[in-house]
């Protein structure tokens, strides 16, 4: 795990929900300084997830582009009653950038596409404490004291922008466990945030 898949804990856990559905709801009646500040929030981590697929700067700048431009465009078709908004933000950036590989790897007429499942560098890098803040570390630490299940099924749904069901069938478990393993993990994790923010 690297620094990029702690930065998404943190906005998952720090993010306040009403003021995102402000925000949604002020860019889907077009209110551009929404969307700014909405990019402004998550553009790191869209960033790095497109990144970590494309290995090519220009690649994910391009894809990062496109993501908030959906955003702006089908803001819309997010549904608060099928999961996290950042579930579904990384969701939609890995797909995007899948697909912009598989389009260039198309055009370059490679014969053998890149297997992102295989290459599991694509998504984990060695974790270098010194790089983290005392939260992350906190994070890590508190990540480390969940049951392994449940720290699975997280890093699946927040460092590779899996859905439930996605994690589902490649842990070969039901549904339902997974949605419980994720909430509980995130509850832990969230108290983690609230103890440190009130020391």
């Amino acid at each position: 795990m690297n620094r990029q898949f702690y930065q998404t804990i943190l906005l998952a856990i720090a993010m306040d929900p009403q003021k995102l559905v402000n925000l949604l709801d002020q860019i889907e009646h077009n209110y551009e300084p929404a969307l700014v500040e909405l990019y402004d929030y998550y553009v790191n981590v869209v960033y790095s997830v497109s990144y970590q697929v494309l290995e090519n700067k220009q690649d994910a700048e391009e894809v990062t582009q496109d993501v908030f431009l959906r955003i702006w465009n089908k803001s819309a078709l997010y549904n608060p009653d099928k999961g996290r908004f950042l579930n579904w933000l990384l969701t939609m950036t890995r797909r995007i950038a899948i697909d912009n590989l598989r389009r260039k790897q198309r055009v370059s007429q490679v014969s053998n596409p890149i297997s992102l499942d295989e290459k599991e560098y694509l998504w984990e890098t060695a974790l270098i404490y010194d790089d983290l803040s005392d939260l992350q570390r906190m994070l890590a630490s508190a990540l480390q004291e969940l049951p392994t299940d449940y720290r699975d099924a997280i890093q699946l749904a927040y460092f590779r922008g899996m859905t439930h069901t996605e994690i589902s069938e490649h842990l070969n478990k039901p549904l339902g466990t997974i949605k419980s393993h994720i909430r509980q993990g995130m509850e832990k994790l969230r108290t983690v945030w609230i103890s440190t923010e009130q020391t």
